[in-house]
């Protein structure tokens, strides 16, 4: 769940990198600043599945809470002692998602699926023999690692009839999938659109969403084409490399709040709404989509 805090602990007990004097201080200094905003995002309770006049505070604190940490750790010689195969600055999206929709989820069931996940994408079954096949499932589960998902974990045990030998397996469900980016390129989209088609295929009452800080398309990319459900590009900016951003002339947009008050409502609208439907209901119609 806490995913940018596993980041951060995984460095601290690194036995061979991030040993150096510099590294050691960096991490220091971070440690105190994530411990604050951890802190006090778990003081914050909601939004809740009810709406209430205090939504758009909580929303408008978790971002000020969250531009100000972000703010911090994007400076530049913390970007450049981690440098973005560290996932440590990446994983703060992550992490604010979680922040974001932990209270509104915790309502529905404390079991509930939420944060990272290795979700679910397709089932086969390989037996090296009929007489195996027979005795013993053989399934394999291919699974598609999640930035953010909301869902279900689903406990299964498959046997084959009149045999002992039973195989059980931990299958994760999304209703929601989120892909968390920096910034957000066409080789990504691609990637985040293939998933969601993956998703959908096994699960079709799901919604998939990419949210990232930056955007770096052009006008020429049909978005139309592409299965995400939503693009969310926080800052409302176009990207700029690095090294750019630290040019003093360069301006960079904070985090919008209003953006992710409609991410949160397109999300909660979602896990609130009637998914039941089918050629029954659709024929009454006289239209089945």
């Amino acid at each position: 769940m806490h995913v940018h805090g596993d980041n951060l602990v995984q460095k601290e007990n690194h036995t061979t990198k991030y040993l150096d004097v510099d590294s050691r201080l960096y991490l220091t200094e971070i440690r105190i600043k994530y411990d604050e905003w951890k802190d006090a995002n778990e003081g914050l309770i909601g939004p809740l599945a009810k709406t209430t006049d205090d939504d758009s505070e909580i929303i408008r604190k978790r971002v000020e809470l969250f531009n100000g940490y972000k703010n911090f750790l994007d400076q530049q010689h913390y970007a450049e002692k981690f440098d973005s195969r560290s996932n440590l600055h990446s994983s703060v999206l992550e992490e604010f998602i979680y922040f974001l929709f932990k209270d509104l989820v915790s309502e529905f069931s404390e079991n509930a699926l939420i944060g990272k996940s290795h979700a679910f994408k397709d089932i086969f079954f390989q037996p090296t023999s009929f007489k195996e096949m027979i005795e013993k499932p053989n399934a394999k589960i291919e699974k598609k690692d999640h930035d953010f998902v909301i869902g279900v974990n689903i406990q299964t045990s498959m046997t084959c009839n009149g045999s002992n030998n039973s195989q059980s397996e931990l299958l994760q469900i999304p209703a929601v999938a989120i892909e968390c980016k920096t910034y957000l390129d066409k080789t990504m989209l691609e990637g985040s659109s293939n998933a969601a088609d993956q998703i959908l295929l096994r699960n079709p009452n799901a919604i998939y969403l990419v949210v990232a800080e930056w955007l770096k398309l052009t006008d020429k990319v049909n978005l139309k084409k592409y299965k995400v459900d939503q693009i969310y590009v926080l800052r409302k900016q176009k990207n700029t490399d690095r090294e750019f951003r630290y040019v003093d002339t360069y301006v960079k947009n904070p985090i919008y709040e209003d953006v992710v008050t409609h991410l949160f409502f397109n999300v909660k609208n979602h896990l609130l709404s009637d998914w039941s439907g089918g050629t029954e209901q659709g024929l009454e119609n006289g239209f089945l989509k």
